[in-house]
């Protein structure tokens, strides 16, 4: 008998489906991958199986756990199997942790709420489990906050909650995005061996093909809350079926591939949703045309940084340690490192919003450190910054309109009509409707707003952009759309990047050259070809090694648009 047998769960908020008739078998000590964008389904599953639909929500069909119906349980009996035999890790930790407890009070409450345990025993049991998920200091860490931990660190106490009653079934929702690729294969092997020592069966929900690759046994494909596709791993991302499964592993950047953006554009998956008809997918063409071949970067500097130093009070270490680089003009500089390396305080340094202890800044030939306020603000409409989380970066009060408006008049363009003329074209430039003059942040999607954060950005016409990590936490259809866009901005605008990232993966696409950065330092510099080919630090050879892999598939034949639909 399976551990988890699921047959025609639905799920509709509204009268709209959000999961159709979804149907799949999970055993004790198997992965299973629910993979796809961000709205096809995944965490509604997720949350329909542990019972934290909220009352608005209809779900029908049948959750058989240990042969247990877990829709016909009342409340109570859910409960008990909440955070005993069923358990979930969920994606953002910090808001998963309550703030004003401590890690022991949380973990303590967990286990006291299941089993018979006295306090003193479960904040013994507690400091075990924070070693079972290698935490530094187990007893050290009972006593401190969320606040006081880095994201890895956080994820591992998730977990640790999840297993604290040794689950038979465990939900990962997310577990990893947005983490440092080293934290990421840490928390991924961990997963994986405590499947294997607890037996238990293990749902993970991702939209990394990377992940799934290496870490699950089968993988179900899921796109507005219906499966397209389901089978071993191995099988569907060697021979993918659907369309839409093509266009995913298509546009995924794992650890082997060869693809740069001067050879060749990433697929983009399109679809049409015809009047009451089903969907209907296809990829792009991944060939330029020869008119359309990106230019080589030319080997004038545009910004040069030399002997840079940063420390904070109380700190030993510098955070910025005699660090020199430079970005040529029309190139793409990619900045990889972990986090707590220095490479967000180095874009604030760069764009004067960081005072440095030492060093000098030159753009274009003049050097900006000694610039007053007046002149540093002129000289600012040349270098931008995209941020990470594009929804945190607009105010939400603020349609389009108001949020380029704004940056236009600081930057004292007074002609209203030229301002308009300028805010329909930037729009047209990042593939956003001229509609979107009068919307609000969160009437777009997640690849939309990003678009917009582009947008506000350019209206300017910069001549260098700091991307940082603006594609991490997007699907990876959108992160095409995205990097795509990148490319044909920098043709468009003549445009210089300095791409922040921990994903080597999206670096070796779209750098020139890439910067491996360290504890404040430089460490090693190298095209992409070389860095992966023959990478000398041993800094660099350990991010690389812990990039994960996907298997390739065939992708668009050269000149298709559109596929026939499914």
């Amino acid at each position: 008998m399976s551990l988890l047998e699921v047959r025609g769960l639905t799920v509709h908020y509204q009268g709209e489906a959000a999961v159709q008739p979804l149907d799949f078998t999970l055993a004790a000590g198997e992965t299973l991958a629910l993979v796809g964008e961000s709205g096809c389904g995944k965490s509604t599953t997720a949350l329909a199986l542990m019972g934290l639909l909220p009352d608005a929500a209809r779900v029908a069909g049948s959750i058989l756990f240990e042969g247990t119906d877990l829709l016909a349980l009342r409340p109570r009996q859910l409960r008990r199997l909440q955070g005993d035999r069923l358990a979930m890790v969920f994606q953002e930790p910090l808001s998963s942790l309550n703030p004003v407890l401590t890690l022991g009070e949380q973990l303590v409450e967990t286990l006291r709420q299941h089993t018979d345990l006295s306090r003193r025993q479960a904040l013994t049991r507690a400091e075990e489990l924070l070693a079972q998920v290698r935490l530094p200091r187990p007893a050290a860490h009972l006593r401190e906050y969320p606040q006081q931990l880095s994201g890895g660190q956080r994820q591992r106490v998730l977990i640790a909650m999840a297993i604290a009653c040794q689950p038979r079934l465990l939900i990962a929702d997310e577990p990893t995005t947005a983490l440092d690729v080293t934290v990421q294969a840490q928390i991924l092997e961990l997963l994986d061996s405590l499947r294997r020592e607890l037996d238990m069966g293990l749902l993970l929900i991702t939209h990394d093909l990377g992940v799934v690759a290496q870490q699950a046994d089968r993988v179900i494909v899921m796109h507005d809350g219906a499966v397209l596709e389901t089978g071993r791993t191995a099988q569907v991302f060697a021979q993918p079926r659907h369309p839409y499964t093509r266009g995913l592993v298509a546009a995924s950047l794992g650890r082997d591939h060869q693809r740069h953006y001067r050879q060749e554009r990433l697929v983009e998956i399109r679809v049409e949703r015809p009047p009451a008809q089903a969907p209907r997918y296809g990829l792009s063409s991944e060939r330029y045309a020869p008119s359309r071949q990106p230019r080589p970067p030319q080997g004038t500097p545009l910004l040069r940084a030399e002997g840079l130093r940063l420390s904070y009070p109380g700190q030993p270490q510098a955070v910025l340690d005699d660090l020199s680089l430079t970005v040529g003009v029309r190139e793409t500089v990619g900045l990889v490192g972990e986090s707590g390396c220095g490479k967000s305080t180095l874009s604030r340094a760069l764009l004067r919003l960081q005072p440095l202890d030492a060093g000098r800044i030159d753009f274009a030939g003049s050097e900006i450190n000694a610039l007053a306020e007046r002149p540093l603000r002129a000289w600012r409409r040349h270098a931008q910054l995209i941020f990470q989380d594009a929804q945190a970066a607009l105010n939400p009060r603020h349609d389009v309109t108001t949020l380029l408006d704004r940056v236009q008049r600081l930057h004292g363009q007074e002609d209203a009509a030229e301002r308009q003329r300028a805010r329909l074209a930037i729009l047209d430039a990042v593939g956003l409707p001229r509609t979107s003059l009068g919307r609000l942040p969160h009437q777009f999607s997640g690849g939309q707003r990003q678009r917009l954060g582009i947008a506000r950005a350019l209206i300017l016409k910069p001549r260098l952009l700091i991307c940082d990590e603006p594609v991490s936490a997007l699907d990876v259809s959108v992160q095409a759309q995205i990097l795509n866009l990148l490319v044909e901005l920098r043709e468009a605008f003549d445009l210089s990047y300095l791409f922040i990232s921990h994903d080597l993966s999206v670096v070796r696409y779209l750098a020139d050259r890439v910067l491996v950065m360290q504890q404040g330092r430089i460490v090693e510099e190298a095209t992409p070809a070389q860095l992966w080919q023959q990478p000398r630090h041993p800094y660099t050879r350990t991010l690389l090694a812990a990039v994960p892999g996907v298997a390739t598939a065939p992708t668009a034949p050269a000149g298709l648009r559109f596929a026939v639909g499914w």
